[in-house]
């Protein structure tokens, strides 16, 4: 880093002593170093700005930047040549338009010079390919590289630029837990990659403009018409809001759990102890969670229950359900417990005496 400065002070101190020779404006040699200085600084700062764009939109920047000069030197000769102030002005305007258009189409549709674009370009006409976008959330959560090598997953993958370098920073945390995740994602990548039959593609588009992770995904999302896949919440509000399509891992593991209605029969392991007196807590295959109700007792054990009734939500599902003691039918269990709430209801008091009027 230190040669860059060094660098960079020395093409300074070389344009301000050149301006300051050359005096190419009237007003001494220190106003000369001074302009020399400010052009000397002005290519200094659009360096430093360009050192994010990718090499794709650069040579897109560069191509357009020249297609235009050469249109305005067409469209200049095909005008002639006239000594009008106007009309030297007019041919001033059109020298610098046209090659100002080509500079920033070019370099908004830069993306077009990759080589796997490049490519496609050549081939006979075949479907579009549909990318889809992984998100740092999802990529952490290890689930898609299960969802890749069942095959629920076409196109190309690809991961951003700014998704690796926000997963390097995320396992390069102080944070133990946090360090964790990181590598844990980065382990995921590798898995994906050495999968046969799925294309995994880095993207160099960035978006310098855009600082937030989630907006840079869905620029990306827009630019290559591809979707989301994430299990990020907001993330996922936002993007279908700005109308890009989004594949949610949570919402695609709540569709394919089993449906559970009330009145239905099953096994479940008691884990640990419910909130409300006497309950347990069982878990399903899947992570849901199971309350029963009359099952303290039964921790550590796998039991029989009866289904009551579904709470289904957005962050999930939840099963509420009653234990089945041996011997006894459902129905029968839930009369013998109303029976024994009527039993220990306390009876009420005789009615007091009227006095007499």
């Amino acid at each position: 880093m230190a040669w860059f400065i060094l660098v960079r002070l020395l093409f300074l101190v070389g344009v301000s002593y050149s301006a300051a020779a050359i005096q190419p404006l009237p007003w001494g040699w220190a106003a000369n170093a001074a302009f020399g200085a400010a052009l000397a600084s002005a290519a200094i700062a659009l360096e430093w700005r360009m050192r994010d764009v990718s090499v794709p939109h650069l040579l897109g920047a560069v191509l357009g930047a020249s297609l235009g000069v050469m249109f305005a030197g067409l469209v200049d000769r095909a005008m002639g040549v006239s000594d009008d102030a106007r009309w030297i002005f007019f041919h001033r305007v059109i020298d610098l338009v046209f090659p100002y258009i080509g500079l920033v189409i070019g370099a908004r549709r830069g993306e077009w010079l990759e080589p796997s674009r490049l490519v496609t370009m050549f081939r006979a006409a075949a479907p579009q390919r549909r990318h889809k976008i992984l998100d740092t959330s999802v990529i952490i959560d290890g689930r898609v590289a299960d969802i890749c090598e069942a095959g629920f997953l076409d196109g190309a993958l690809v991961v951003p630029q700014f998704v690796l370098k926000e997963l390097q920073q995320v396992a390069d945390s102080s944070d133990t837990m946090r360090r964790n995740r990181g590598r844990r994602g980065l382990d995921i990548l590798q898995k994906i990659q050495k999968m046969t039959g799925v294309e995994v593609v880095v993207s160099d588009l960035d978006f310098p403009e855009v600082r937030e992770v989630d907006l840079k995904l869905i620029e990306l999302a827009r630019a290559l018409q591809g979707k989301i896949v994430t299990n990020d919440f907001n993330l996922n509000k936002v993007a279908q809001l700005r109308g890009v399509g989004v594949l949610n891992i949570n919402e695609l593991a709540n569709a394919m759990k089993p449906v559970v209605l009330p009145g239905e029969v099953m096994k479940v392991f008691i884990l640990k102890e419910g909130k409300e007196y006497n309950q347990g807590v069982a878990y399903l295959d899947d992570g849901t969670m199971v309350v029963v109700d009359n099952a303290r007792r039964m921790i550590s054990k796998t039991i029989d229950i009866v289904v009551t009734s579904v709470l289904q939500t957005t962050a999930g599902k939840m099963i509420f359900g009653r234990h089945i003691e041996a011997g006894a039918p459902p129905a029968a269990q839930g009369a013998d417990r109303d029976d024994a709430k009527n039993r220990n209801k306390p009876a009420a008091p005789p009615p007091a005496p009227q006095q007499p009027s």
